[in-house]
C-alpha cells in the first residue's frame, strides 16, 4: 500500500480545511491514493464539535493584535492552537470497515497515530505515552504530565480520514495561555525543544515521523513533488 507524502510550509488554516475535503472526497471515490499532508499554520485556534467558547480566553482585541484566526472546525475535541513551529499533519487515508457494521475503527486508528508520535519522540529519547480517556501524546515531567502533541479527527461516511495531530517542535508555548488547551485545566503544555533544552531541526523531525508513519500503518511512503495544493 502506498501512501503519498506533500511536505508544504506554512499555509492558512481555512486553505488547507478546504484541501482536506477536495482530496478526503477523491480519496473516498478512489481518484487518489492515501496521502500525508506535512504544514504549519500561522497562529490559529480551532474548536472542534465539543469546543466550547469559554475555553478561548482572550478578547477579540487581543485576538487581532495578536494576529490570531479563531475557527469552528469539524473535527473531533475541544480547542487547540496550530501556529509555526509545529510539524501539523493531516492524514487523507482510506481505512478498512468491518464487514458486519460497515464502520471504521476510529479508536484503532487514534492509537496508530498515537504511536507514531511516540516512536518520533523516542527517537530524540523522550518518552512519550498516551493517557486513558484522553486523546493526544504526552509526557511526564516534573510539573507533572505535560502534552507534547494533539490529536484531532474526524472520518467521513466514506471512512476515510481527515484532520490529525499537531506536534509541537519549536512552538512558541506562550499562545497556549490564550486558551485552556483541549478543555483540560490541569494539565500543561510542552514542546520537543523545551524538553531536550535545544531547537528542533525541523526537516529531520518531519522524516522521522514519515518513517515511523509508514512502519505504523504499513504503508510505502512516497514524497510527492511541491505540487502545491491541487
Amino acid at each position: 500500500m502506498i501512501c503519498e507524502v506533500v511536505q508544504l510550509g506554512c499555509v492558512p488554516y481555512q486553505e488547507a480545511w478546504d484541501w482536506q475535503n477536495q482530496l478526503a472526497e477523491a480519496r473516498g471515490r478512489g481518484e487518489i491514493s492515501d496521502r500525508l499532508i506535512l504544514l504549519q499554520h500561522p497562529p490559529t485556534y480551532t474548536l472542534g464539535t465539543s469546543g466550547h467558547e469559554s475555553n478561548l480566553l482572550l478578547t477579540s482585541a487581543e485576538l487581532e493584535q495578536r494576529g490570531i484566526t479563531v475557527l469552528r472546525v469539524d473535527r473531533g475535541g475541544d480547542i487547540t492552537y496550530h501556529g509555526p513551529g509545529q510539524l501539523v499533519g493531516y492524514p487523507i487515508l482510506q481505512l478498512p470497515r468491518a464487514s458486519d457494521t460497515l464502520r471504521a475503527d476510529v479508536i484503532g486508528y487514534v492509537r496508530k497515530i498515537e504511536q507514531v508520535i511516540i516512536h518520533t519522540l523516542a527517537d530524540y529519547g523522550v518518552v512519550g505515552k498516551p493517557i486513558a480517556g484522553l486523546t493526544g501524546v504526552w509526557v511526564e515531567t516534573p510539573n507533572g504530565e505535560v502534552k507534547v502533541c494533539a490529536i484531532g479527527v474526524r472520518i467521513n461516511v466514506r471512512a476515510v480520514t481527515k484532520h490529525g495531530f499537531a506536534l509541537n517542535l519549536n512552538t512558541d508555548l506562550s499562545y497556549f495561555d490564550g486558551i485552556i488547551p483541549c478543555g483540560i485545566r490541569d494539565k500543561g503544555v510542552t514542546s520537543l525543544a523545551q524538553l531536550l533544552g535545544e531547537p528542533v531541526d525541523e526537516y529531520s523531525a518531519a522524516q522521522r515521523l514519515i518513517h515511523h508513519f509508514g512502519q505504523v500503518f504499513g504503508c510505502e511512503m512516497v514524497n510527492l513533488p511541491s505540487i502545491g495544493m491541487r
